[in-house]
């Protein structure tokens, strides 16, 4: 999430090599413009609010400024996922069942750290939410691959529990995270002095001519580890 849009799809654009992004004027309905870059198989997407009020728009004010804010899932048994949540008393914020794919936005209070949406895509693989390219059919991210996130929360080792229970991964043993079906990892972290639940690092393995020997970027509040791809 991110108070200025454009300055950080711009940087965002430049430091990854990344494509033109979508924009979803669907987002609308929750008060927000957004742009949304293919990377791989996987997308990257920052949000901005649009009138006051919004869910962002507090997390903006919480967190002092920009910051990582939500993580959505491409589930191949989704069902199960929403049941299991039910089961374990999160509550769904917003929900809706499409041909082409199917959301499901649970409530941060219950699994902390981020809005996490649980989402289905028919054929799997697909994702409307990345825009017509992807609506149907699988399209084509620039060069690159998502290896994993790392969410701040004031008690890392039950966070990943909950997680762990509703999306149906086990806990890895060492530090609390989740390895998740396509290898990617989602590990917890004390939130530390700032004491504020969110995403603060994204991983990406990137082709090495655009990673350029760097280790880290940081932008939009959150840091961006590099490897090769």
């Amino acid at each position: 999430m991110a108070s200025d849009l454009e300055s950080l799809a711009t940087r965002l654009r430049d430091e990854l090599g990344l494509g033109e992004p979508f924009r979803d004027p669907g987002v609308g309905e929750f008060g927000l413009a957004n742009v949304v870059f293919a990377i791989g198989d996987c997308f990257l997407e920052v949000v901005s609010p649009t009138r006051p009020g919004t869910a962002a728009g507090r997390q903006l004010e919480r967190a002092g400024g920009d910051g990582g804010y939500m993580v959505l899932f491409d589930l191949e048994d989704l069902e199960s996922a929403r049941q299991r949540a039910e089961r374990g008393g999160v509550r769904t914020v917003w929900r809706i069942d499409l041909p082409d794919i199917s959301g499901t936005h649970m409530h941060p209070a219950d699994l902390r750290g981020a809005i996490v949406s649980l989402d289905g895509s028919r054929p799997y693989g697909t994702w409307r939410w990345g825009g017509p390219n992807w609506t149907g059919r699988t399209g084509e991210g620039a060069a690159g691959r998502l290896t994993g996130l790392t969410v701040a929360v004031e008690d890392p080792a039950a966070t990943a529990a909950r997680w762990g229970e509703v999306l149906g991964r086990p806990v890895a043993g060492g530090e609390p995270a989740l390895v998740m079906s396509d290898g990617a990892t989602v590990r917890f972290v004390e939130t530390g002095e700032r004491a504020v639940e969110e995403v603060v690092q994204i991983s990406l393995a990137l082709p090495s001519d655009v990673r350029a020997g760097r280790a880290r970027i940081d932008l939009g509040g959150a840091s961006l580890a590099l490897s090769d791809l």
